[in-house]
């Protein structure tokens, strides 16, 4: 399939190439929240982060390092039919095929948090035994939430479904039923509340494993991330998660998507820009 054929351009993220045959990494936008169970407009996400880039510098002070000297594409955001979950999420998983086969390592900017879904199985398929980190203040273990199975809120659980037990690490998760807590507790690794000392702590566990990652901005405290869906108090401050994601060098990442920033919920567009600079770091990071 020719990959740009869902896809429609829009402004890029800063630094972004203008070639994706000799770009390592692709980034892909995705504007649904069609399963959003408490304030809607994450759709605007992707199209938000890239306004914002342009505020922030190319070079990174945490890593000495600039996006000017790293390969990467801004394939703008895809076509999905509005209101149809199915089909946007089989066009989600046939573009991240594409991706793969191409030899690109995909980002992809939400948008709800269910886009992981079809991600992570797509690229479960390629490599196995693959990990997955799991950044969120929600567990998303639900099999089921307002009897769909299909949800932001069962991401977790359909993604459990496609990787090998105990290859999902979870951090800062400080809301759920207790059934969630209780299948955690038989398929992954969870830690609650903390993140950043639980993900130094497995660092040298999976430092030689296919890794993806999931980031649902909500991980951070609503004081310094307020435009999300379901903002959830007690999360970790922008400073600590920006810190992580210098730790990701090094690993072998295969794919990341950063999701549920809602820039209606944040006049002041810091939730955004914290989305930016994550992203910012995370090219960086992975050369």
């Amino acid at each position: 399939m020719n990959i740009f054929e869902h896809l429609h351009n829009q402004d890029r993220f800063m630094d972004a190439k203008d070639n994706y045959n000799s770009s390592k990494i692709v980034i892909i936008g995705v504007p649904m929240d069609f399963t959003v169970s408490f304030r809607p407009g994450t759709r605007f996400g992707p199209k938000k982060i890239r306004e914002v880039s342009y505020g922030l510098e190319s070079y990174s002070v945490y890593a000495d390092d600039s996006l000017e000297n790293k390969s990467f594409f801004d394939a703008g955001d895809l076509d999905i039919p509005f209101g149809n979950v199915e089909k946007s999420l089989e066009i989600i998983k046939d573009v991240t095929k594409q991706c793969l086969k191409d030899g690109k390592i995909p980002l992809f900017l939400g948008g709800e948090h269910l886009i992981s879904y079809p991600i992570v199985k797509q690229v479960a398929e390629k490599y196995p035994d693959l990990t997955v980190l799991h950044f969120d203040a929600h567990a998303d273990l639900r099999d089921s939430f307002f009897g769909e199975k299909l949800s932001h809120a069962t991401v977790m659980r359909r993604i459990s479904e496609h990787v090998k037990d105990k290859h999902i690490y979870q951090f800062g998760i400080r809301s759920g039923v207790k059934e969630e807590f209780v299948y955690a507790e038989k398929r992954t690794h969870m830690f609650p509340i903390e993140v950043k000392a639980p993900f130094l702590s497995v660092l040298h566990d999976i430092r030689d494993k296919p890794i993806y990652i999931t980031l649902d901005i909500d991980v951070v405290d609503p004081a310094f991330a307020p435009g999300t869906g379901t903002p959830e108090p007690g999360g970790c401050s922008s400073q600590e998660i920006v810190e992580i994601t210098r730790y990701f060098e090094g690993l072998n990442i295969v794919g990341f998507d950063l999701v549920e920033v809602s820039p209606a919920n944040d006049l002041s567009e810091r939730t955004s820009l914290l989305a930016a600079k994550i992203l910012r770091e995370l090219i960086i990071a992975l050369g």
